[in-house]
């Protein structure tokens, strides 16, 4: 996959979650689903992005960090 179609599927991910959180504003009877629902497509965001920057600098960068 393209980093493009990686990035457009973060971005994706990101407006679920916002529009997650916003519904469980309004809704509180499914309040907790909606936040369990919200922090889903926020670690499926973060998983993508941790792929993506994973294959481009061939893991470097997170043994570096993870090193520090």
């Amino acid at each position: 996959m393209s980093g493009n179609a990686i990035l457009e599927n973060v971005r994706r991910y990101r407006t679920i979650t916002s529009l997650c959180r916003q519904t469980a504003a309004f809704r509180p009877t499914q309040k907790w689903t909606l936040l369990e629902q919200a922090n889903e497509w926020e670690r499926r965001a973060i998983s993508e992005l941790e792929g993506y920057f994973a294959i481009r600098d061939g893991g470097s960068r997170w043994q570096t960090a993870a090193a520090a």
